[in-house]
């Protein structure tokens, strides 16, 4: 019988370049250990400042418009009061209140339900971090 509650982390990096990457593999993956065929919640949390978790279409340019929305909401120049790394890096620090760094999913008979076109993403403005951990937690009956 498994746990009814069960985590784990990864390690993506993300690279030099503004992302959306696509966690929905990484979820089924972990799912398929932790569920077991069980109903239940996952959880998938990214414990860093300037990164998000989004349910969002990727592949048709949702990703990438994501990213131009998030670019003309918070532009990368001098006018953030936090001021560290790159030009601009205050902006990758409000992200978060924008592309929370949560979400919780049903997952039911040990699959993830999501819609047709959604999928799990880690967005991740910060080019001067690299390297993200994500969190994902089970709790299930």
């Amino acid at each position: 019988m498994s746990s009814a509650f069960t985590t784990t982390v990864l390690q993506i990096t993300t690279g030099s370049t503004e992302t959306v990457t696509d966690l929905t593999p990484d979820c089924e993956q972990f799912l398929a250990r932790a569920a077991s065929g069980r109903d239940g919640l996952l959880n998938i949390f990214v414990p860093h400042a300037t990164a998000g978790i989004a349910v969002l279409e990727t592949g048709a340019g949702s990703d990438d418009d994501l990213l131009a929305t998030l670019h003309t909401l918070l532009p990368a120049d001098s006018r953030w009061q936090h001021r560290h790394g790159t030009p601009g890096h205050g902006r990758d620090h409000v992200v978060p209140a924008l592309v929370p760094p949560h979400a919780t999913l049903p997952v039911i008979a040990g699959s993830l339900e999501l819609g047709t076109w959604q999928s799990v993403c880690l967005v991740d403005t910060n080019t001067s971090n690299t390297n993200r951990s994500v969190r994902l937690s089970f709790l299930g009956q």
